[in-house]
């Protein structure tokens, strides 16, 4: 009898069945999705009776920082208190989903101007934590080829290797190329390595019938062509 008459006090009602219907996670993001904070989309994501708990969990965690929680991988994720690891999956796949939707879909886009490159590219290298050197390869009319990474790691700790990076390009028979790569630290200004490499391919491109159009580095937020500069293009 004395168990009977203590079990409710065991138990503590969760947020969610203390929330009416219309102020519920599933119910915030079915009617309006874009007016959901973090802790309520993440709540849908995670599902189960403690979801707006572990969604507010999740956020302490990692200091309120989605591009922190996005960065993190699967077992970082999985070791905030009730998150497993089917959980931490669903988690990363739906952050993952979120950078598919600033990928180009259907026709292949056009680089008209610098910050056509940087919108190609802007929204997934501004994340990384590393430097990462790509190229855009592009038909005489300005039309996407492709985007390949060429290298990982700083242009200014370790030296491109040109031929890396015009060899895509010369076996998709892309006559034109814009480079662009990151800074991680979220400045974009270019250092003088930046410009020396600029120049190096400006040069190598002339001689393997390659135009190099741009040089255009990624920050937080902002971007820097350094053709508009006139850092490393004759």
């Amino acid at each position: 009898m004395d168990t009977l008459l203590t079990l409710p006090h065991m138990y503590k009602p969760t947020k969610l069945k203390s929330l009416p219907l219309r102020d519920q996670p599933a119910y915030r993001v079915a009617s309006n999705a874009n007016g959901c904070n973090l802790a309520e989309l993440l709540a849908a994501v995670v599902g189960g009776a403690q979801q707006i708990e572990v969604a507010e969990g999740l956020l302490a965690h990692f200091g309120g920082d989605i591009q922190r929680i996005y960065k993190a991988n699967v077992a970082e994720i999985a070791q905030v208190h009730g998150i497993g690891q089917q959980t931490a999956v669903r988690i990363k796949a739906a952050l993952a989903l979120a950078i598919r939707l600033h990928e180009p879909t259907g026709e292949r886009p056009v680089i008209n101007s610098p910050a056509d490159a940087a919108a190609l590219v802007q929204y997934e290298m501004s994340l990384l934590e590393y430097e990462s050197l790509r190229i855009i390869m592009l038909t005489i009319r300005n039309t996407v080829v492709d985007i390949v990474e060429i290298c990982k790691g700083g242009i200014d700790n370790s030296p491109v290797n040109v031929g890396m990076v015009f060899r895509p390009a010369i076996q998709r028979a892309a006559p034109a190329l814009i480079v662009v790569h990151n800074h991680p630290s979220g400045d974009p200004t270019p250092s003088p390595d930046d410009v020396c490499v600029t120049r190096a391919l400006c040069q190598a491109g002339k001689l393997l019938d390659v135009d190099v159009r741009d040089h255009v580095v990624v920050g937080q937020g902002r971007w820097v062509s350094l053709k508009e500069r006139g850092l490393g293009f004759s």
